[in-house]
């Protein structure tokens, strides 16, 4: 009876971490994550982007991270979507996706302080699967840097 129990349990607890660890965020949950970010950058900037960058603390849930890039150089300094690391240090104003469509400018533009706004372009979906997909970010400014928090279509 125990064994049936634990066997239960387990089986329970690895189908919740299964659906939760590659579920699909919404725009609601894109939206919270983005006030979750703002405000841990307000409160610790540093730590905060070195737990981005880590996918730590909450900022990659499922298929939803932040990314933020300084407004003075555009340059890219957190994002904790492990397929795109390699973007780390590049101008996000020259981001494109495979079909040409250069959407970085798109994304550093919507970036206003006491503003959210919605930029749609392609990426690669976080996780192991590394196809384009349509995706649109909620993007705002805070600290010096611009923010967003997406999540796919």
């Amino acid at each position: 009876m125990f064994r049936k129990l634990v066997i239960g349990a387990l089986g329970a607890m690895a189908a919740l971490f299964s659906t939760t660890a590659f579920a699909q965020g919404t725009a609601a949950d894109a939206k919270a994550m983005l006030g979750k970010t703002v405000a841990a950058i307000k409160a610790e900037k540093a730590k905060t982007l070195d737990q981005i960058n880590k996918g730590e603390n909450g900022f990659l849930v499922g298929d939803l991270y932040p990314f933020c890039f300084n407004l003075s150089d555009g340059l890219l300094v957190a994002v904790g979507n492990p397929n795109v690391k390699g973007l780390l240090g590049k101008d996000a104003r020259t981001f494109k996706d495979p079909t040409g469509d250069v959407y970085g400018p798109r994304l550093y533009d919507a970036a206003k302080e006491g503003q959210v706004n919605e930029v749609s372009y392609m990426s690669p979906k976080a996780g192991a699967d590394k196809t384009w997909v349509p995706k649109a970010s909620f993007v705002t400014a805070v600290a010096g840097l611009g923010c967003g928090v997406g999540y796919y279509k």
